[in-house]
């Protein structure tokens, strides 16, 4: 864009400062610095002791300026929101359980005599139109673990602190459906809100129970 620079900056929450890089390019653009990194703290004091991307476009003909503010995905301020790096689940795993198949003849089956050599041995007399069963033979056969997850449990005030810090990003036109997009994420993470099933507290939000936790200062 003409008359425009672009300064991308990665910052700490609430606590950005000009560094040995941005002071210099930002002096020489005549751009109020200590102005421009309190509103980049304004902005981002949501983000508390987390990095967050910051775009500055600056008008070098006004030396206006326009911040914006990038935001790790929902599920990632919610593990923060709950001091997890990670939630661990346990998927289904299929084991091979190998059956063996008896060699034992079956009751009621006949045996025949056969002479080998100067010897007789008893043989099994397998029924016209069936084959006999081969040693080392069997049947696979999968066996299914059950499914066991590790699950968290989020407050909705903590849903609606990371509707706050999304709010810009989202596409949301209201706050609430803004939070109701926040429990929407828990149903895949998965994590519980308020001890339940993320989308029954969907339903209660559509029906108003938490509308004076839900509120847009």
């Amino acid at each position: 864009m003409a008359n425009t620079e672009t300064l991308d900056l990665l910052v700490e929450g609430g606590k950005a400062k000009p560094g040995p890089s941005t002071a210099p390019r930002l002096g020489a653009l005549k751009v109020n610095i200590g102005q421009l990194f309190q509103d980049i703290n304004d902005k981002t004091k949501e983000y508390a002791n987390m990095e967050v991307p910051v775009k500055v476009i600056i008008n070098t003909k006004t030396r206006s300026y326009k911040i914006k503010i990038g935001t790790p995905p929902v599920s990632s301020l919610l593990r923060k929101e709950l001091g997890v790096k990670k939630i661990a689940v346990e998927k289904k795993e299929e084991e091979d359980t190998f059956l063996a198949e008896s060699e034992e003849p079956e009751e009621g089956k006949k045996k025949k005599k056969k002479k080998v050599g100067e010897e007789e041995v008893e043989e099994e007399e397998v029924p016209e139109g069936k084959k006999k069963k081969k040693k080392g033979k069997g049947k696979k056969e999968k066996k299914k673990k059950k499914e066991r997850e590790i699950v968290a449990d989020v407050k909705l005030e903590q849903c609606v602190r990371v509707a706050k810090m999304k709010r810009e990003s989202l596409l949301a036109k209201t706050f609430k459906s803004a939070v109701k997009e926040v429990v929407a994420t828990c149903v895949s993470m998965p994590v519980t809100v308020e001890g339940k099933n993320p989308k029954e507290v969907l339903k209660e939000i559509d029906e108003g129970k938490y509308d004076s936790v839900i509120k847009e200062e």
